[in-house]
């Protein structure tokens, strides 16, 4: 990620994520032409190729402290119906095409607006899709455009009424995360929807290894055990998911944070490529989200819930503590994972304490086979965390 503040010659910064600002303040166009002029340095220098998280530092080196004077001639290029094709040629068509609901589309006011209409349209088929929010917004209509309930108040209520097969997907600002809400207005996480299209994924027969980070839902895992493909655990962030994908012998990856990637793709998440995939895997199984993640519970012998807690912090955790795991809501520790943070392992839940790499918070996940016990194991976490 690189920081930009509203200073124009200001230094910008290389973190984890990607670039982030706010717009017309920090994200302006002179920050992006003094970006966009360090990668052209770097990929000059280096000889072309793809630029990967370990080029950031020397990205960052060759930042301009202003913008210089645009020279010469360029053209205006929309690139959608390229990228239309790249989609089709990841999708089955005619499966899409016995799709019987109607599909909403928040796009939270960010750059995935119009995507999905433009791609159905494209291929001739004739889905109905409802846009929630879909006008362009430099503040994103006044809220944070992550995909998770608290941010989907709108598309949560849409939704309250509806009926299978119809659902909803709400693509976040760069429309690269999806969240999902199902009719009555329920939160469809994005463990359920990661689990749900790897099994469709490999019932089509895909075929290699499955990437997830630190923070997913451990069916995944389980599944892999019981159809037999390789599970791979990296630290949170896409980064180290990507860096998988370029080893190959990979068929899905994805996030805690509603990030799903498909190497014979892009090496990297796609909002609107999980959204198609999604409403394809209804057309084909017949079977809605939450059927088909019904399956994915029988076929691994658990269910599933699941919350995040965020914590603000006034100065920097000290994680030491936490290194042994201690007795939550009357279950006993069975171990601790510290790959990323420090994860509480126990019989039928993992409780996992991480400090954020781009805010100022701690983060709690919780994971356990019933909403009552991952509520009580988060109030106790809170506690342990306040002190």
């Amino acid at each position: 990620m690189c920081y930009a503040s509203m200073e124009m010659s200001a230094p910008i910064r290389f973190g984890t994520e990607g670039f982030r600002g706010v717009i017309a303040r920090e994200f302006t166009f002179a920050t992006l032409h003094r970006l966009a002029e360090a990668y052209g340095r770097h990929l000059l220098e280096r000889g072309g190729g793809l630029v990967v998280v370990e080029d950031a530092k020397a990205i960052g080196a060759l930042v301009p402290e202003e913008a210089r004077a645009l020279e010469g001639a360029y053209e205006t290029l929309d690139l959608r119906e390229a990228y239309f094709e790249a989609l089709k040629a990841h999708l089955d068509l005619k499966a899409l095409s016995g799709f019987s609901g109607v599909l909403y589309h928040d796009s939270m006011g960010g750059a995935g607006a119009g995507f999905l209409k433009g791609f159905l349209r494209h291929v001739g088929l004739e889905i109905p899709v409802r846009p929630i929010r879909e006008e362009p917004h430099p503040l994103f209509h006044g809220v944070n455009p992550e995909p998770i309930p608290k941010n989907l108040g709108v598309t949560l209520a849409v939704l309250g009424p509806e009926t299978p097969p119809s659902f909803a997907v709400a693509t976040d600002g760069d429309a690269d995360r999806v969240g999902v809400v199902l009719p009555g207005g329920v939160f469809f996480n994005p463990h359920q929807v990661l689990t749900t299209l790897a099994l469709y994924r490999f019932r089509k027969g895909h075929r290699g290894r499955a990437v997830k980070n630190f923070a997913v839902t451990w069916l995944l895992d389980r599944l892999g055990e019981r159809l037999g493909f390789g599970v791979t655990t990296t630290p949170v962030g896409f980064k180290w998911i990507k860096e998988e994908f370029l080893k190959g012998d990979c068929f899905i990856g994805g996030e805690e944070s509603g990030g799903v990637g498909y190497p014979e793709h892009l090496p990297e998440r796609d909002g609107i490529l999980t959204s198609l995939l999604l409403l394809e895997s209804v057309a084909a199984t017949g079977k809605d989200l939450a059927e088909q993640f019904k399956e994915v519970e029988a076929l691994t012998g658990l269910t599933h819930a699941y919350d995040r807690l965020d914590l603000p912090l006034k100065a920097p955790l000290d994680l030491t503590p936490f290194r042994a795991p201690r007795p939550l809501a009357g279950l006993t520790p069975k171990g601790v994972d510290t790959l990323d943070g420090e994860k509480w392992l126990y019989e039928e839940a993992w409780v996992l304490f991480r400090a954020s790499g781009t805010e100022p918070v701690v983060r709690i996940y919780v994971e356990a086979q019933s909403p009552e016990l991952v509520r009580a194991l988060l109030e106790e976490a809170r506690k342990l965390v306040e002190g």
